[in-house]
């Protein structure tokens, strides 16, 4: 019998003991000391983030919403897809998609599809994210848009990007996102079954 296709798993070694290193207003760095199968002990910093959503949005042109917006902690204004974090308790996760969406984009989208999971930093980090492929896209009327976008946001530059030169910018290195490279990537390989292999937008997290 052939072996089953890679396929992560979850797993949970004991934790001797944890502190608390630093809480600040997003993000809580701890401390684990974890023990490993052969019975030592290793010390893990690792940094808790709610997660975040992303989406993918794609026209009936095959051309993909790109948000550009500066960026503090690397120095540079990013060309990426819009994303936010998972920050409103017991929000389902396709909603904050739409309201992400809508919020900076203006857009909304009537068909919902799971582009890809993953976890942004497993070395050190908590963070997760669930990307979207968002298509039937319509501009929302402006009296339906309610956010006031403040700081960085408030400096948005959008552009409709074919997803195909999309592609060609990210692997010549002209844009550093990860998270808009996974969208793009992603969405390029599912377009040549016509989507057909995606999950729908309510599937569960299976991690």
């Amino acid at each position: 019998m052939a072996e089953p296709g890679p396929a992560d798993r979850p797993a949970h070694w004991p934790v001797d003991s944890s502190a608390e290193l630093f809480q600040g207003k997003l993000l809580r760095l701890r401390e684990d000391v974890v023990r490993v199968p052969d019975g030592a002990q290793v010390a893990r910093e690792l940094v808790e983030h709610p997660g975040a959503v992303a989406i993918l949005a794609l026209d009936d042109e095959d051309r993909v919403l790109l948000i550009r917006q500066y960026r503090h902690p690397v120095g540079a204004e990013l060309w990426e897809i819009p994303a936010g974090l998972r920050d409103v308790a017991g929000e389902p996760v396709l909603q904050t998609a739409e309201r992400e969406l809508l919020e900076e984009t203006g857009y909304r989208a009537s068909e919902w599809h799971v582009l890809a999971d993953y976890f942004s930093s497993p070395g050190y980090s908590t963070e997760r994210l669930r990307i979207f492929l968002a298509r039937g896209l319509t501009e929302a009327p402006p009296a339906e848009r309610h956010f006031v976008r403040q700081a960085e946001e408030a400096y948005l530059t959008i552009a409709w990007v074919p997803l195909q030169e999309a592609v060609q910018r990210f692997l010549a290195g002209d844009m550093h996102n990860g998270v808009a490279g996974i969208g793009i990537l992603s969405a390029y390989a599912a377009r040549q079954d016509g989507y057909a292999a995606l999950r729908p937008a309510g599937a569960p997290e299976t991690l």
